[in-house]
């Protein structure tokens, strides 16, 4: 009898961490907490002069290191599909209105959506499928929520950028993650 009780027990706290991870997975930041992030200092200030174009600012690591950004992790897409569920759109509302206050005091703030995901499937396919998830995100962000469609940019970087360096499915690696980068970009 003692047996059973510890192997159920350990069975117990052996499946405990991986649904609590899974919880965290299904967490949206507030809107507050997307403010914040989106709206603090940039960790790099660019003079006018240096400031890049938006293509080449998905190209460099360093300047979208350097903008305000937020990992959002908890939009559920279904498996190899871009679209967002309506049953996800609450979680949306959330950055919209985060993003909305933002655009209401800076008229020129520009987001960049980047999609990405994990590491199974090809490069190749992950790579399509984190851009097609970006313009998803940006088209329910403008037709359903009402963000201007020009403050909105989309990049998909597939598997390039992992948060956890695995092979394996891994729900931190799929994600999208904001940026707001109107004070690297040219007008």
């Amino acid at each position: 009898m003692q047996r059973r009780a510890f192997l159920t027990a350990f069975a117990t706290a052996l499946a405990v961490p991986a649904f609590s991870g899974f919880a965290q997975a299904q967490e949206t930041p507030s809107e507050d907490m997307i403010l914040r992030r989106l709206d603090a200092a940039p960790a790099r200030r660019m003079r006018e002069n240096e400031r890049v174009t938006i293509r080449e600012f998905k190209r460099r690591p360093d300047l979208r290191g350097a903008a305000p950004s937020i990992n959002i992790q908890s939009i559920n897409f279904a498996f190899a599909s871009a679209e967002i569920p309506h049953s996800e759109y609450r979680k949306v509302r959330q950055i919209a209105r985060a993003m909305s206050r933002i655009i209401d005091r800076r008229r020129r703030a520009v987001f960049l959506i980047e999609g990405h995901t994990d590491a199974v499937g090809s490069a190749s396919s992950n790579q399509i499928l984190s851009e097609r998830r970006a313009e998803s995100l940006k088209r329910v962000l403008v037709q359903e929520f009402g963000i201007p469609y020009r403050a909105l940019e989309t990049v998909g970087y597939g598997e390039e950028y992992l948060l956890v360096p695995t092979q394996n499915e891994e729900w931190r690696n799929r994600r999208v993650t904001l940026r707001r980068i109107d004070e690297f970009v040219r007008d």
